[in-house]
């Protein structure tokens, strides 16, 4: 197995992520700008689809999870940004019933 160049590895741990925003309406009408240092967030969330607020608990968790866990990949530490960024959903998440839905607004 051949290994590549040592500046090569380094290079591509000094770029950037691929961080990404997306912008969702809680069921009460209040919209809120999120963050994702990973584009993953696209495997799971889509522009423009409404979501039941227990799923879109379970899919953003999950996608936020993968982020951080992308970044700690690459530079060996998991991306506080995104745990925070899933701490302060679940904390709105609480304030709605399962049944209510969120919607995806934009995703860029």
């Amino acid at each position: 197995m051949t290994l590549p160049p040592t500046s090569v590895l380094l290079q591509s741990r000094s770029l950037p992520m691929p961080e990404t925003r997306f912008l969702i309406r809680w069921p009460d009408g209040v919209e809120e700008e999120c963050y994702s240092p990973s584009t993953v967030i696209h495997e799971y969330l889509t522009a423009g689809q409404i979501y039941r607020v227990d799923d879109f608990d379970t899919r953003s968790n999950t996608a936020l999870d993968q982020a951080a866990r992308r970044v700690e990949a690459k530079y060996g530490f998991r991306c506080s940004s995104a745990d925070a960024q899933a701490a302060k959903l679940a904390s709105a998440i609480a304030r709605y019933k399962p049944e209510e839905t969120v919607t995806c607004l934009s995703i860029r």
